[in-house]
């Protein structure tokens, strides 16, 4: 793969702590103490907070609970705000293999109570699809081959009519809906599609683009690409220092603004089509996503 910024393709080298922008490669980073998740921590390095009381005979230390600690960065070039963690492929592996199933939400409840009352409400199909078609309707063309790129069991993916297959590549391991069909990265990747589809994954992945490197695999000329990240409101908002807003750290490693996400499609080769700002309702809350549409330069 050939980045056009030199900066981001001597960069962007897998870093347990990242120390430049994982959207456009700058090192120009604020930074900012925050705490990484206890169930996020749990999962990915069997990491448990404690209390520290006086039987641990620590002279310098407070007494106090004792969480995982990590750093929000925010590139100042391109306004992405990220944790400083990123995890390798077995940490990513231990997060979401059986993602959202009873053992994910049984841990998670236990560290998230009322967690899984909003699990059930989650796993309920998107009502936005419709959005989704309409966004892309000039672009994508038939016969609409589809591949969703960590597209769990295919509910949610669109052009569910219009299709004429569909393939899921998802590191979670779900059973996957209708006539879709299961796919490997050597399979995806060795194949054309005219949509691929990456809704509400570039928000987890350490370094997104790997994946942008591999979407570009399963490409050609005629194909497009659809992405979709969550809109989160410190992005949203016009406040400085956004760093020292966001103090811990979940799931959502990377937090996009549209700048961030235009350096991150430039320097992976991509020629943007459309963007937009949906607002919508998933699990009875508002939600802003930035919707992308984007071909190969």
């Amino acid at each position: 793969m050939e980045f056009k910024n030199e900066l981001a393709r001597a960069t962007f080298a897998p870093q347990r702590l990242a120390s430049f922008c994982v959207c456009c490669g700058s090192e120009d980073l604020a930074a900012s103490p925050a705490i990484l998740m206890p169930f996020v921590a749990d999962r990915a390095f069997g990491w448990r907070p404690v209390i520290i009381d006086d039987s641990w005979g620590l002279k310098t230390i407070q007494n106090g609970n004792a969480y995982s600690i990590c750093k929000t960065l925010r590139c100042r070039r391109c306004g992405h705000l990220f944790c400083d963690i990123r995890f390798s492929d077995e940490e990513m592996n231990s997060i979401y293999s059986g993602y959202r199933e009873e053992a994910y939400v049984s841990l998670r409840e236990c560290y998230e109570p009322g967690y899984r009352e909003r699990n059930n409400r989650l796993s309920q199909s998107i009502t936005y699809k419709g959005d989704i078609e309409e966004f892309l309707s000039a672009f994508v063309k038939d016969p609409l081959t589809i591949l969703d790129w960590g597209g769990d069991t295919g509910a949610n993916t669109p052009f569910e009519k219009r299709r004429v297959s569909l393939d899921i590549f998802d590191i979670s391991g779900k059973a996957v809906e209708g006539n879709a069909r299961v796919v490997t990265r050597e399979q995806a990747t060795s194949s054309k599609y005219r949509l691929i589809v990456c809704a509400q994954i570039l928000e987890h992945i350490p370094y997104p683009s790997d994946v942008l490197r591999l979407v570009r695999e399963a490409m050609d000329k005629e194909s497009v690409l659809y992405i979709e990240v969550p809109y989160e409101e410190v992005m949203r908002n016009g406040m400085e220092n956004k760093e020292n807003k966001k103090r811990h750290w979940h799931e959502h490693v990377n937090f996009y603004s549209q700048s961030s996400m235009d350096a991150l499609l430039e320097n992976c080769g991509f020629d943007i089509l459309k963007r937009n700002e949906l607002v919508t309702d998933v699990a009875g809350s508002e939600v802003h996503i930035l919707q992308v549409a984007c071909r190969l330069a």
